[in-house]
């Protein structure tokens, strides 16, 4: 059987680990999946596994000179969004160096890239946004995100692919990061208000099914840029609303507010979100509704607290 040999950096994070379950459960792949830590955080997976960090120029090429991928999906970021403002060389060394050193071996390794990135490369004037809107980042780290898109353009490739998403969120094993779905249920959880804007939209992902139009991307050799997100356009403080009713959590404790009572340092864009029709029509991509994915979310949740 001819098989596609995968290598997923950021392997321990939320879509990272979908990736691995979904890509490593099929005969067609043989997944090699990396990240910082020792030893992978998540349970199961037909994969093997491999400490990598994407800045460390030598290890990468040690780890394509041993594996040499057909395709590499770059799950890796630095993504907290504000500490991107402060911590700018890690920033930068992170998510458009190391992409400029994954792209290079790519290129020396006959390997094609699929480099992850964000609705922030856009400035939330007139999303939701299609795949050949002109980017314009508010924030370093939509600057950063936008120079690792760049990376893998210019790095004289084949095939490369540009697979943006936004506001994930989903549930995995031993994450180091929350997302903003799960931070709703444990604070209304533990009967704590939440203050959420009403002035920021989005097209929430479910992490499964950002993971499955990436497989799709690399079953089918797809080339170019493609925006994989949920359909829906919400508000911060109508999502928060949602899962809160998903959840049968107290929707009183979310106070809506705007953009102006938060002191941030990285500016937001206001109105970001994609539309997904070239996915949907090249790929297949069928995404959750947001309400279906939250219950999918609670069937998960449980079934993790029950492995535990």
């Amino acid at each position: 059987m001819l098989y596609q040999r995968v290598l997923i950096t950021g392997a321990n994070g939320l879509l990272g680990q979908e990736l691995v379950r979904q890509m490593s459960s099929r005969p067609d792949y043989d997944v090699l999946a990396t990240a910082r830590e020792d030893e992978p955080k998540f349970s199961g997976g037909s994969c093997g596994y491999v400490r990598l960090d994407i800045t460390d120029e030598r290890a990468v090429s040690g780890v394509f000179q041993d594996f040499s991928p057909d395709v590499v999906v770059n799950c890796a970021a630095f993504t907290q969004v504000d500490r991107c403002e402060s911590e700018r060389k890690t920033c930068w060394q992170v998510n458009a160096d190391a992409v400029n050193t994954l792209a290079k071996q790519c290129l020396t390794f006959g390997s094609r890239i699929v480099q992850v990135s964000t609705d922030f490369i856009f400035d939330g004037l007139e999303g939701p946004y299609k795949e050949g809107d002109r980017p314009n980042p508010l924030s370093y780290y939509g600057r950063s995100k936008l120079a690792g898109e760049n990376a893998a353009r210019r790095a004289g490739m084949e095939h490369w692919v540009i697979a943006r998403t936004v506001l994930v969120f989903g549930a995995g094993e031993n994450l180091s990061r929350s997302n903003f779905v799960l931070w709703v249920i444990e604070q209304l959880g533990r009967g704590e208000s939440v203050r959420v804007v009403t002035d920021q939209f989005r097209t929430p992902t479910y992490a499964p099914d950002l993971a499955q139009g990436i497989e799709r991307i690399v079953r089918f050799k797809k080339q170019g840029v493609y925006h994989i997100s949920g359909r829906e356009l919400f508000s911060i403080y109508e999502l928060a609303i949602a899962v809160a009713e998903a959840f049968d959590l107290d929707t009183q404790l979310i106070i809506p507010t705007d953009g102006s009572e938060f002191t941030q340092p990285a500016f937001r864009p206001p109105r970001t979100g994609f539309l997904v029709l070239k996915a949907e029509t090249e790929l297949g991509y069928k995404p959750h509704s947001l309400k279906d994915a939250l219950h999918d979310l609670s069937r998960r949740l449980i079934a993790l607290e029950e492995a535990k």
